[in-house]
C-alpha cells in the first residue's frame, strides 16, 4: 500500500493514528458503521491525524464493494482485499504491514466496542509509555451487554486460563483479557514483531511475544455491547453468536501452551506424583511391617526382603501396579516439563535476539558493513 499517503499536510507534527478494521460478509451494516467511525476519528483531529484501513477479507457478499464505494473521495481510507477468507490472523497482518501510523489501533466492525474506546486507549498509551493498551470488559470497571450467556461464559474462562498460564512481570498489569482484539498499539513496535497466528490466535500470540521483549502492556475498563440492529421492516434483530465451540477450546488450549507450555506437563506430572505417594507409602510399610516379622528367622537380608515384597505384593497387588504406573508417568511428565521449560527459554532468547538486534535498522546496517 506505498500509495497510502495522508493528502492533508497540515498538523502534521501531530500522531497519525492506523485505525484497521476487520470485515467479514458484513454488507448490512459496513457504511453505516464506518460512517459512524469515521465521524468519531474527525472529532479527534485536534490531537492525532488519522487513516482508516479496511481488511475485506474475502467476504462472500457486497462488503468488498460498500467499502470501496465508502472510500471513494475519502484520501484517508483504504480498502484491502483478501480473494480468500484467510481468517483474523492473516488479515491483521497484512494490514499491520501496509499501515503507516504511529498509534494502530484495532477496532471490531460492529462496534460492539464503541468508537469512543479509540480516545482512552490512545491516551493510556501516551500516558503510560506502553507498547499495548487492551480494552478489557474483565477488568474492574469494564461492563458485558447483551452477549449469549454461554458465549460470555466462554470468553470470561477462556481469558482466567489464558491469564493464569500467561507470565507474569513488574513491566505490565495484571491481564484480564488476553483474546480481545479491540487494542492501541505502538506503531513501530508491532511492526516489528514476527507474527504467524492465522486466526484469533494472533491475539495470545502478541501479548506473549511483547512479553519477551519486556513490553509494558497495560489494560483499561471496556464496554462490550452486542448491538441490536433493526431489519428494513423496524424489527429487531439480535447478533447471532459465531462462535465455534470446539474450535475456540483447541485454540484456547494451544495459546496456553504456547504461553506456558511446561505447566501442560509439570503440573499434572506433580498432581500424579502425589497421588502416587498414597499406594507407594502403604506398599513400603507394609514391606516393613512383613520384613521385621521375619526379623527372627536366621535368612539371608535379600531373601527376607524379597520375601518381604511377595507378601506384600499378594495383600495389595492393584497397589504396587498403580502406584508404580503413577510414578512413572509422573516422572515422564515432570521431565518433559523441563524439556519443554528449556525451549520456551532458547526460543524467547532468539526471538529476543530477532526483533531487537536483526530488526534494528542502526545494528543491522553495522552487522551488514562487516561482512
Amino acid at each position: 500500500m506505498d500509495s497510502m499517503n495522508i493528502k492533508n499536510e497540515k498538523n502534521t507534527e501531530q500522531p497519525l493514528v492506523s485505525v484497521i478494521v476487520p470485515a467479514f460478509n458484513e454488507e448490512e451494516i459496513i457504511q453505516k458503521n464506518l460512517a459512524e467511525l469515521c465521524a468519531y476519528m474527525k472529532s479527534l483531529e485536534a490531537e492525532y491525524r488519522w487513516e482508516l484501513i479496511i481488511i475485506n477479507d474475502g467476504s462472500t457478499d457486497r462488503t468488498g464493494d460498500l467499502a470501496e464505494s465508502f472510500a471513494q473521495g475519502r484520501d484517508n481510507v483504504f480498502v484491502l482485499h483478501h480473494s480468500y477468507n484467510y481468517r483474523l490472523g492473516q488479515a491483521l497482518r497484512y494490514a499491520f504491514h501496509n499501515s503507516q501510523g504511529d498509534y494502530i489501533v484495532i477496532l471490531d466492525l460492529d462496534l460492539s466496542y464503541s468508537p469512543d474506546h479509540i480516545s482512552r486507549m490512545l491516551r493510556k498509551l501516551r500516558e503510560t509509555k506502553a507498547k499495548i493498551v487492551i480494552a478489557s470488559p474483565y477488568t474492574r470497571g469494564g461492563k458485558v451487554s447483551n452477549v449469549p450467556w454461554f458465549r460470555k461464559i466462554m470468553s470470561a474462562w477462556a481469558n482466567r486460563f489464558l491469564c493464569f498460564v500467561a507470565s507474569r512481570d513488574r513491566y505490565s498489569d495484571k491481564l484480564t483479557c488476553i483474546t480481545s482484539m479491540v487494542r492501541a498499539y505502538d506503531g513501530e513496535f508491532l511492526r516489528r514483531l514476527n507474527l504467524w497466528a492465522m486466526d484469533v490466535d494472533i491475539n495470545p500470540e502478541i501479548i506473549y511475544k511483547a512479553k519477551i521483549l519486556r513490553a509494558r502492556i497495560v489494560e483499561i475498563p471496556a464496554h462490550l455491547n452486542w448491538r441490536v440492529e433493526k431489519t428494513a421492516k423496524g424489527a429487531t434483530k439480535k447478533r447471532k453468536s459465531s462462535i465455534r465451540i470446539l474450535r475456540s477450546i483447541i485454540q484456547s488450549l494451544l495459546s496456553g501452551f504456547i504461553l506456558r507450555p511446561f505447566a501442560f506437563f509439570m503440573l499434572p506430572g506433580l498432581v500424579i506424583f502425589f497421588l502416587s505417594l498414597y499406594p507407594l507409602t502403604w506398599t513400603v510399610i507394609h514391606t516393613m511391617n512383613k520384613f521385621r516379622a521375619l526379623s527372627d528367622v536366621n535368612l539371608p537380608f535379600d531373601y527376607k526382603l524379597s520375601e518381604a515384597i511377595g507378601a506384600a505384593f499378594r495383600l495389595s497387588p492393584h497397589s504396587f501396579i498403580v502406584g508404580g504406573v503413577a510414578l512413572l508417568v509422573a516422572i515422564q511428565l515432570i521431565s518433559l516439563g523441563f524439556l519443554a521449560f528449556q525451549q520456551k527459554r532458547y526460543f524467547e532468547e532468539l526471538f529476543y535476539l530477532g526483533s531487537v538486534i536483526y530488526k534494528d535498522p542502526r545494528l543491522y546496517n553495522k552487522k551488514i558493513s562487516r561482512i
